[in-house]
C-alpha cells in the first residue's frame, strides 16, 4: 500500500495548507502518480497477507470501515467481503493516478475519497475501523494523523497499522539497520496510541508481515 502523508484533525490553521504540508504532498502526489500504474505488479504476492490482517481486525457484517491510504485498493475487496452488502468502504488517497487505479481495477467495492487523512471528510464518530496498510512510518506527523483516526472512530472502534514485510526485513530491504526510535516498535507505539485515543491490544512483528491492533478508548 503506498504511503502517503496523512495528519489529524482540521483546527481554524489547518485549512489555511501550510506552505510545508503543501509541498509535502505535492511530493507524495509526484512520486506515486507515475508508479500507480505498475504498483500492484511490484508487489503480486501481497494479496494473502492482506486478506489475513483485515480478518484480525474483528470486522462485522454492517461495519463501516476506512482503508487509509488506500492506493491501488488490494485491501478493499476484502474488506467488503467482511462487511458485506450492508457494511460501507470508504479508500482514501491524496493521489489522484492511485484512486483511478483502485476505481478500475475494483469498480463499486468502495467510495473512493481524494483526501489528506489529515482533513478527513468524515463526521466524528462515522467509523467502526480504520485500517492504515504501509502508512505509519512515512508521516511527517504520525500522532496527528492518529488523532484524526480516532476522531473519526465511535468508541470501541478498531484500528489495524500493517505492513506486509515485518520491520527487520523491510529495513534489510532498503539497506537499513533498524534503530531504537523507530516509531512501529512496541515500546514507542503504545504510548503514541495511547496519546491519540487508542489502546494497543496486540503487535506482531515477524519477517511476513507487521501487524499493531488497538482500539478507540471511550473519549
Amino acid at each position: 500500500m503506498p504511503p502517503s502523508p496523512r495528519g489529524s484533525s482540521p483546527t481554524p490553521s489547518d485549512h489555511a495548507a501550510p506552505t510545508g504540508r503543501a509541498s509535502e504532498l505535492a511530493r507524495t502526489r509526484e512520486f506515486f502518480g507515475v508508479r500507480a500504474a505498475g504498483w500492484d505488479a511490484e508487489f503480486p504476492d501481497d494479496g494473502p497477507r492482506y486478506a489475513a490482517a483485515i480478518a484480525e481486525l474483528g470486522l462485522r457484517p454492517g461495519d463501516s470501515v476506512l482503508d487509509a491510504g488506500c492506493g491501488t485498493g488490494r485491501a478493499l475487496p476484502p474488506l467488503r467481503a467482511a462487511v458485506g452488502p450492508a457494511g460501507r468502504v470508504l479508500g482514501a488517497d491524496v493521489t489522484p493516478e492511485m484512486l483511478a487505479e483502485a476505481a478500475a481495477r475494483h469498480p463499486g467495492t468502495a467510495a473512493l475519497l481524494l483526501a489528506d487523512c489529515a482533513r478527513l471528510p468524515l463526521p466524528d464518530a462515522a467509523l467502526d475501523a480504520v485500517l492504515a496498510a504501509g502508512l505509519i512510518s512515512h508521516l511527517a506527523d504520525p500522532a496527528r494523523t492518529l488523532r484524526e483516526f480516532a476522531r473519526v472512530g465511535r468508541p470501541g472502534a478498531r484500528l489495524a497499522l500493517f505492513h506486509p514485510v515485518g520491520r527487520a526485513a523491510l529495513a534489510a530491504r532498503h539497506g537499513r539497520t533498524l534503530t531504537p526510535d523507530d516509531l512501529r516498535a512496541e515500546p514507542n507505539l503504545r504510548p503514541l496510541l495511547a496519546a491519540a485515543g487508542w489502546r494497543l491490544v496486540g503487535c506482531t512483528d515477524a519477517d511476513d508481515r507487521y501487524l499493531a491492533l488497538a482500539e478507540r478508548s471511550e473519549p
